[in-house]
């Protein structure tokens, strides 16, 4: 007589995190778990523009606006080659610029930017990026997500920068509940410390383009999927 092999037990689907009444220092603490989640998933987690020193990121970010990081990557190192400092891109031809940036979208507006950020450079900071966060946005083209990219990555100041990524998973993950990327800057620097300011945001960044995507993002494999309450995901991967 044959015997029937049993079913394994059905899987129940895993409860979403309610939210709704946490408070601060409950979020915080949620917060933490997934700054500690996130760090061992991605340790290596930095920057994706190539730089090698303030004004070659200041460069590439604000190249970055409507374009991806690897097109970026493909275009600096020849205008870097051509012009390597902003007394040298200060003094160039427009139109060569232009046809060096042409790849990353609204060139005309960029090259304009760039050469305007440059001679602010060489005419009032010697030649060097600042370090601050008023000096920087006082600088054409630059706004506090770009600043905080150089404060926090080249110059090694905490720093939270609010991009595309950083603002969707914000709010997927519950620690937010504003769309405002200044008023989820200032959330988050409520919820962490501010030596995590800048790896986390990295990270977060990291973990947008892999495995937390913004149609269907990848659940099952989410090495934070714990503490994440799912917000406005209507079926998880």
């Amino acid at each position: 007589m044959a015997v029937k092999s049993a079913r394994p037990p059905a899987r129940r689907p895993r409860r979403r995190l309610n939210v709704a009444r946490e408070g601060l220092e409950g979020r915080r603490a949620r917060a933490r778990q997934i700054v500690r989640g996130l760090a061992r998933a991605y340790p290596d987690a930095w920057c994706a523009l190539h730089h090698q020193n303030p004004w070659q990121l200041l460069v590439a970010t604000i190249l970055s606006a409507q374009c991806t990081d690897a097109m970026v990557n493909q275009v600096t190192p020849r205008l870097f080659g051509a012009y390597p400092g902003p007394r040298e891109l200060a003094a160039a031809p427009s139109d060569a610029v232009e046809a060096i940036i042409k790849s990353t979208g609204f060139f005309r507006q960029k090259a304009k930017a760039l050469q305007a950020v440059a001679r602010i450079l060489v005419e009032r900071h010697e030649g060097q990026v600042p370090e601050t966060m008023e000096a920087l946005c006082a600088l054409p083209g630059v706004g506090r997500k770009t600043a905080n990219v150089v404060l926090g990555t080249a110059f090694g100041q905490p720093a939270i920068f609010v991009d595309t990524h950083v603002r969707r998973l914000a709010g997927r993950l519950g620690l937010t509940t504003n769309d405002d990327p200044d008023k989820i800057e200032t959330d988050l620097h409520a919820l962490l410390p501010p030596k995590e300011w800048t790896s986390f945001a990295h990270r977060l960044i990291h973990h947008g383009r892999r495995v937390c995507l913004a149609r269907k993002p990848r659940c099952s494999t989410c090495p934070v999927a714990a503490w994440c309450p799912r917000v406005g995901v209507v079926a998880a991967a």
